[in-house]
């Protein structure tokens, strides 16, 4: 599937609701990882019901224990085409089936649109509880991948700039024990322009986790500081990842996070986890700005 305007070309997939590539029409340009698996054989998939891993891999619900993989399942899940009136939108729907209710015991749908306009790609989330007399918990966040500006990986200088709408007393922690969240915070190690640089040895310990409202916007800079993408969220969390040594960042707003190193608690008592009330609808969305085409 496909949104196109004079700016930009937008691949969708069915499989997972995934973007597929966001393409610059002038240059040939491709901001969107491609999914070498040599990294990371992904683009940028839904996570849903749950964000990063749970403790022991496992995940209760009252007195239901089972267990989960990381991200949950909608990454792995056909989506159905909504129909739409708005050729610059597309719009995909999951519902609960029988193989998702054995994960997760609710009866859920969710919808994932895409809207096209200029040099954005506004991504929504619309998740529904379609329970008659349960509250349902949830969590769900974006994983999206992109190249960074020069297209290929400094193994010996810097790959870009992050810029935050915040360029002080801005802490981060790291995934530890058994991809689970230790207890530490550690500061973001700003340059003297406020600028964070994406040197070869920031993904060492994995994803940098920030917490906590702190930021809101991340834009990514070239190594001679032009301007390239930003990625806009509302989301309390935001995950910001590499495999060490791949050409690409990802920019991960998320409504939830990994537990805890040693969380056993119930799954609507996990942090960040959101609340959903018999019949009601949930909403939010974030924006991608493609400044460097």
């Amino acid at each position: 599937m496909k949104l196109e305007n004079n700016l930009l070309t937008v691949e969708i997939s069915e499989q997972g609701a995934e973007l597929q590539s966001i393409r610059s029409n002038a240059s040939g340009r491709e901001y969107l990882w491609q999914g070498d698996a040599a990294f990371w054989g992904r683009r940028s998939p839904v996570l849903f019901p749950i964000v990063g891993k749970a403790w022991e891999g496992q995940v209760r619900y009252g007195d239901k224990t089972v267990e989960i993989g990381q991200h949950g399942f909608a990454r792995d899940c056909k989506f159905t085409l909504v129909d739409n009136t708005d050729e610059n939108t597309i719009t995909l729907r999951l519902d609960a089936d029988e193989q998702t209710l054995r994960l997760f015991p609710f009866n859920f749908s969710l919808e994932i649109s895409y809207t096209l306009v200029d040099d954005r790609v506004n991504v929504g989330w619309k998740v529904i509880n379609n329970e008659k007399e349960r509250e349902m918990p949830f969590q769900i966040g974006a994983h999206p991948a992109f190249y960074y500006p020069s297209g290929k990986f400094t193994p010996d200088g810097i790959n870009g700039y992050m810029a935050f709408d915040r360029q002080s007393n801005v802490t981060f922690e790291l995934i530890e024990a058994k991809g689970c969240l230790g207890a530490t915070k550690y500061p973001v190690k700003f340059d003297s322009d406020g600028l964070l640089p994406i040197t070869p040895d920031l993904f060492d310990r994995d994803a940098l986790v920030i917490g906590d409202n702190q930021i809101h916007r991340i834009s990514i800079l070239s190594a001679d500081f032009m301007p390239y993408m930003t990625v806009l969220f509302s989301a309390p969390i935001v995950g910001i990842w590499s495999k060490p040594g791949a050409p690409f960042v990802c920019i991960e707003p998320w409504y939830g996070r990994c537990d805890r190193v040693g969380f056993n608690g119930d799954f609507a008592d996990r942090e960040y986890t959101q609340r959903l009330a018999p019949g009601d609808e949930w909403e939010a969305s974030y924006c991608m700005i493609f400044e460097g085409i």
